[in-house]
């Protein structure tokens, strides 16, 4: 059975003595003897080999052990992307896709192909704000060397991917025109929700307030709206403007505008300024 299942896993560590106890730590969890596919997870830089950090050697080491059958990274920074890409080192790149990504994440998936890597897709459905599956997925098949990993919290869902699987949506009319008008809406600036920034200092639920405009408009608001909702949205009066999340974004935005602004529209919609589903 082992051999027709294709585990895949990563690690945060920046030291090899880190690395070498995640690896273990997944094999136990994972009850396995071997990983398929082993990933630096959301790098600050490329892993080489010699570069005094040790790290690739790391990965070099535990592929030879047979505890690692493949190298690969994860990122959510272009620039870093793009150079691990460039440098030949990997197998495979796990990057934020979706069809809201920008031309020059295009361009990533384009790079990868010439490379011989194998892209995953992360955040295909940008962080809950894209709702129509059958569109996302249609968007994926253009691409040979794209393999989306959804998020799954419930069976049906599974269920929901797992029919596409057999009956593979593709673009059509209808999708594309569809795709096109989500684009109008949502390209920019938006905050995906991954959480990176957080902690706050001031107690700022970063990764749902800064999105919140969007999140009022493609989900029913009353779930958005409550007292409770209300009181978290207040705390963004106490940003204490240190930066802190911005230097932690991986998509670089200005947290602390976005907040603002995602509160100023708050408060229209509580004041009946500005109707919303």
């Amino acid at each position: 059975m082992r051999n027709k299942i294709y585990i895949a896993t990563k690690t945060a560590a920046t030291t090899p003595d880190e690395f070498w106890r995640q690896l273990e730590t997944s094999l136990h969890l994972l009850r396995t003897d071997y990983l398929d596919l082993y990933q630096f997870h959301c790098v600050n830089q490329c892993y080489r080999p010699e570069d005094g950090t040790g790290m690739y050697e790391c990965m070099l080491k535990a592929k030879e052990q047979g505890m690692i059958r493949h190298i690969g990274v994860t990122a959510h920074k272009i620039g870093i992307a793009e150079e691990c890409v460039a440098s030949g080192l990997y197998e495979t790149m796990q990057f934020p896709f979706s069809y809201l990504s920008s031309v020059q994440e295009l361009h990533l998936v384009e790079a990868c192909s010439r490379q011989n890597m194998g892209f995953i897709a992360m955040k295909g459905l940008a962080g809950g704000l894209i709702h129509n599956s059958k569109a996302a997925m249609a968007y994926m098949t253009q691409f040979d060397n794209v393999l989306p990993i959804w998020g799954i919290q419930k069976i049906s869902e599974l269920e929901e991917w797992l029919s596409y699987m057999e009956n593979t949506p593709s673009i059509d009319e209808e999708i594309s025109a569809y795709i096109e008008k989500e684009k109008l809406e949502l390209t920019g600036d938006f905050c995906r929700g991954c959480g990176y920034c957080m902690p706050c200092p001031a107690g700022i639920m970063i990764n749902q307030c800064a999105r919140m405009s969007l999140m009022l408009r493609r989900a029913p608001s009353a779930g958005w709206l409550t007292p409770q909702m209300q009181e978290e949205m207040k705390k963004i009066e106490n940003c204490l403007e240190c930066g802190q999340c911005m230097k932690k974004c991986p998509y670089e935005l200005n947290t602390p505008e976005l907040l603002k602004k995602n509160y100023e529209d708050y408060k229209k919609v509580l004041a009946g300024e500005v109707s919303v589903n």
